[in-house]
């Protein structure tokens, strides 16, 4: 509990890129396999198959899963916080763009900073590197806002959208501050996972089937794709990647770049899905990546 995190260096920071990049590419990968597999029950299905897949790690390493070391509760929080996240950017959809949770659900890193600012001293960030924070943010309003000039069906509804992404992004920033505030922060980063994902894979499979997601599957090529990717790449290479990451440098830190998420979201889109690409997305990504730059500035 008391291991000090380091700044980014070089090597962490080609990581996060990396991360980002995948994170951003499965979006799109969801979006493609939708009309076989409905988004939640996706998840699910991706969470309890990367579960598995870490379980045979731990498993092939010799080593195991005690209930007795301070991690159980812990996980389980960090589970049903991650299924709360995904529930509520499914949910949120029906009522508001895919632009606008895009924004809202990516308030994540000012939550996880605001978080950590109050509750690690180690975490806390300069004045400079606030501003970082703030211009990466607007970036990211520029970069979608296309979507908000776009006529809405109701008001209201969008209202009830766009809260529910603030609420995702919330309850994303929640889980970093637990995972970082418990004895999760010093866990083996396979034993995190699989708390998170056994626990999210079983809710939201359990929660698709109530909402008669596993009656409308359609096991597609393109389906089985896309599963492996989610699964394995990404639910279980990329975020077994994170979590050791969040135990060796500033979580703070690592956060911010998650910013660069949504860009390579679109970015994606444009190449694979023929989105359109506009100047507010260059020019978004330009104050995103200078904000990012801000905040992993050392300084005394």
């Amino acid at each position: 509990m008391t291991t000090s995190r380091q700044p980014l260096d070089a090597f962490a920071i080609a990581l996060m890129i990396m991360l980002c990049l995948l994170w951003g590419m499965q979006q799109v990968a969801v979006k493609v396999a939708a009309g076989g597999m409905l988004p939640v029950m996706q998840i699910g299905v991706r969470s309890l198959v990367a579960a598995l897949c870490v379980y045979a790690l731990i498993f092939v390493r010799g080593g195991t899963v005690s209930m007795r070391d301070g991690t159980f509760w812990p996980g389980m929080a960090v589970g049903l916080l991650f299924s709360l996240e995904f529930f509520c950017v499914a949910f949120g959809l029906q009522f508001t763009t895919a632009s606008h949770m895009s924004v809202f659900l990516y308030t994540a890193p000012i939550f996880t900073v605001l978080g950590l600012h109050w509750i690690v001293p180690g975490e806390r960030l300069k004045f400079s590197q606030w501003i970082g924070v703030l211009i990466a943010f607007a970036g990211i309003g520029v970069a979608f806002s296309n979507g908000f000039s776009e006529p809405s069906r109701d008001w209201v509804h969008v209202l009830i959208g766009d809260m529910l992404g603030v609420a995702g992004g919330a309850l994303w920033a929640a889980t970093t501050v637990l995972i970082r505030r418990s004895a999760l922060s010093e866990a083996p980063p396979a034993t995190t996972l699989l708390y998170q994902l056994g626990s999210s894979g079983i809710l939201l499979i359990a929660l698709a089937a109530l909402m008669g997601q596993a009656s409308s599957i359609s096991m597609t090529g393109i389906v089985w794709t896309s599963l492996f990717f989610q699964s394995v790449i990404v639910a279980f290479i990329s975020y077994l990647i994170w979590f050791w990451m969040l135990r060796k440098y500033l979580a703070s830190r690592l956060s911010a770049f998650s910013f660069l998420t949504p860009m390579f979201g679109v970015a994606f889109g444009v190449l694979l899905l023929n989105d359109p690409l506009s100047m507010r997305f260059i020019v978004g990504a330009a104050l995103v990546l200078i904000g990012v730059v801000m905040v992993n500035l050392r300084g005394r």
